[in-house]
């Protein structure tokens, strides 16, 4: 087909759509509607991927992280016990005795999930999570200061009022103005910021942004709650030592709860890499579930498509005869009608595509990704709708390209 026979087809095909407005755009949404159910979730899954593996990057994909095990066990094959709780002594023994060579140990517990933080007439809402730690928690939690310090040995131990700050909280209660050096408020408490963290963002678990740090052994002293439960974290040298270093935790926390041979483990060690990748693994069965819809919807909108067609072929009977009848040929017949269908389609296809994006980052943003383009999606898409276009309108093109003139033209 030359240039000139293609501009024609492409302005037969344009004045015909223009001619059925309300079919147009109905067909179009049925289309748009898969496109964007398609481009959407992937856009969204595909934002919250990028975030979650951009935040455990910055955690550290040589972290390991020890719990009490959930749920509990049976003694004698009667009586039910829950796990215990990892103690102070425990945490501690395990921090001292923990000597790999180039890893950092630290534990921590939540103080308070209910905490409010004040400045002056500023508050917080009455939801802020305070975490008391040690001076090594932002080396195992991936966190940077953004300025200030970290907490040293001495302020651990001697049990200081001091605190650091996450950015979302510093913002909320200073603004624009240096918080270091500056006094708060907790739980009506008096506190001395002594350091701001870095932008982090939020994985949809904890955000460190929104959090607040005291020094453990002053949560310890001013925080009631009962028994804590503490969480211990240890930071490889390297990715390669991670398994020596979850080996040596392994036995040395048997070792730190007294458990004999036979009894089974009763806490639980997590790789910081393995639950990125069980989040991931979950979101690529999202990807594949939205992929699956989105095609599904996509084969019902091209049988529609097809209907469709085939009723403007009927409707439209006497226009092929007559066009037949001054000379136009079966390809330039087929090849109008092909394009009115691929027109269509694209139509529905970009405005799914514009919309899937809006939508997508929306979705994405609500549960902590970031703004996101899905280059692929965007053009497997579009190749999708151009398919969609030809595999609906082939068969309503050969039917019309097929269509003697002479018949058509007698067509009532």
């Amino acid at each position: 087909m030359n240039q000139r026979a293609f501009k024609e087809t492409i302005s037969l095909s344009w004045t015909a759509i223009k001619a059925s407005p309300l079919r147009t755009v109905l067909t179009s949404l049925i289309i748009s509607f898969g496109i964007m159910a398609l481009v959407g979730i992937l856009s969204a899954t595909d934002a919250l991927k990028q975030s979650l593996e951009s935040n455990f990057t910055s955690l550290g994909a040589n972290t390991l992280t020890i719990r009490n095990s959930q749920g509990g066990f049976f003694v004698n094959n009667a009586d039910y016990r829950q796990n215990p709780e990892i103690s102070y002594r425990e945490a501690l023994a395990f921090k001292k005795r923990m000597d790999y060579p180039g890893s950092k140990t630290s534990l921590t517990y939540i103080a308070s999930r209910t905490a409010k933080l004040s400045k002056d007439n500023v508050s917080t809402n009455p939801n802020t999570q305070i975490v008391a730690t040690d001076e090594n928690y932002m080396y195992t939690g991936g966190f940077e200061l953004a300025e200030g310090r970290n907490f040293n040995l001495d302020d651990v131990y001697s049990g200081r009022n001091y605190t650091i700050l996450g950015s979302e909280t510093k913002t909320t209660l200073f603004d624009q103005e240096s918080a270091v050096g500056k006094n708060i408020r907790i739980k009506g408490k008096p506190y001395l910021v002594v350091g701001v963290l870095a932008e982090k963002g939020s994985s949809g678990m904890f955000s460190g942004d929104r959090g607040a740090w005291v020094t453990m052994n002053y949560a310890r002293a001013n925080f009631s709650g009962g028994q804590p439960n503490y969480i211990l974290s240890i930071n490889a040298p390297n990715a390669e030592t991670l398994e020596a270093v979850q080996g040596q935790s392994f036995s040395l926390m048997r070792s730190v709860r007294k458990l004999v041979p036979k009894e089974r483990d009763n806490f639980s060690i997590t790789r910081s890499d393995n639950v990125a990748k069980s989040l991931i693994e979950n979101l690529d069965m999202v990807t594949s579930g939205a992929f699956i819809i989105g095609s599904i919807t996509l084969l019902g909108a091209s049988i529609a498509l097809m209907n469709i067609m085939l009723v403007s072929v009927t409707e439209r009977t006497k226009e092929i005869g007559t066009r037949k009848a001054i000379g136009a040929t079966k390809k330039a017949i087929s090849a109008q009608f092909l394009g009115e269908a691929v027109m269509i389609t694209q139509l529905g296809g970009w405005t799914g595509i514009i919309f899937g994006i809006i939508i997508g980052n929306v979705v994405a943003n609500q549960i902590g990704g970031s703004f996101f383009i899905p280059w692929t999606w965007i053009t497997v898409a579009f190749f999708i709708s151009v398919g969609v276009g030809i595999l609906a309108g082939w068969y309503p093109a050969k039917k019309a390209a097929d269509l003697d003139p002479v018949e058509a033209l007698r067509y009532e």
